[in-house]
């Protein structure tokens, strides 16, 4: 077998099964363990998959903090479906939290209430989404602006949450881990989050399907705080029996 028939049927097996031993491999593909280790160092070499505890994943699970610009250029057909399905969960005299994140834009840009709602909102892109209704109060919390996603951080932000109950709280997160929880990029944001699921009486992840398996710097919380994840379609059956199988509602956008 040539080294690119290995590489082939490395990345089939990675396609099928998200993750694979390094055991597996040396069996499947009848090689010694050194040859499978530089068969995968290459591969991680060319972003083909990322090394990681004696196995390799398809995707680098660990997410780099962007900013906000480059995000919304990601995913947006998918965001846009996510959002739309996150405002249909909002009912009449309504009061909800909406952290930061692209995603979270995107569900503002899909709120249309017909009766008076309130937002406590850690965004600013979001704020000034919402400012075009009359009938929505928000509520713009306050304290150290962060740039990369123009939403605030900070003890002033958490005072201001602690005087809060709101029905749910809608959060955008850098990735869903089923053993590590919901994470972001940074440790602020994360603690902000904290505080909001804390004040709402039901958590909703926004999340488009490349979340799920990756983890960013800051965890959020367990999995098990989670009551509800809407994603996009192209989330695989793996994923989808896990949700269930943890009793998370899970709701695709088509």
């Amino acid at each position: 077998m040539t080294k690119e028939q290995r590489h082939e049927i490395i990345m089939e097996m990675l396609i099928k099964h998200g993750s694979v031993l390094v055991s597996d491999l040396v069996d499947q593909l009848e090689v010694s363990a050194v040859t499978v280790r530089k068969d995968l160092t290459e591969l991680e070499k060319s972003d083909r998959l990322y090394r990681s505890h004696g196995r390799a994943v398809l995707i680098n699970p660990y997410i780099n903090n962007r900013s906000v610009s480059e995000k919304e250029k990601l995913a947006t057909d998918e965001k846009h479906a996510i959002g739309r399905e996150a405002a249909r969960l909002i009912t009449r005299d309504d009061s909800v939290c909406i952290a930061s994140g692209t995603t979270v834009h995107a569900l503002a840009r899909n709120i249309q209430p017909v009766h008076k709602l309130t937002v406590v909102s850690a965004s600013l892109p979001v704020s000034n989404i919402l400012s075009q209704h009359d009938n929505i109060d928000i509520i713009q919390l306050g304290g150290m602006l962060r740039h990369s996603s123009l939403s605030v951080v900070g003890e002033f932000s958490a005072r201001l949450l602690a005087e809060c109950s709101f029905s749910k709280v809608y959060l955008g997160v850098d990735g869903i881990d089923f053993d590590y929880g919901i994470t972001t990029t940074e440790m602020r944001e994360a603690t902000l989050n904290q505080k909001m699921i804390e004040a709402a009486q039901k958590t909703i992840v926004l999340a488009d399907s490349s979340k799920f398996g990756r983890r960013g710097f800051a965890r959020i919380a367990d999995i098990d705080a989670v009551d509800i994840i809407i994603t996009d379609a192209g989330v695989s059956p793996k994923v989808v029996k896990k949700v269930e199988d943890l009793g998370i509602e899970l709701i695709i956008a088509q």
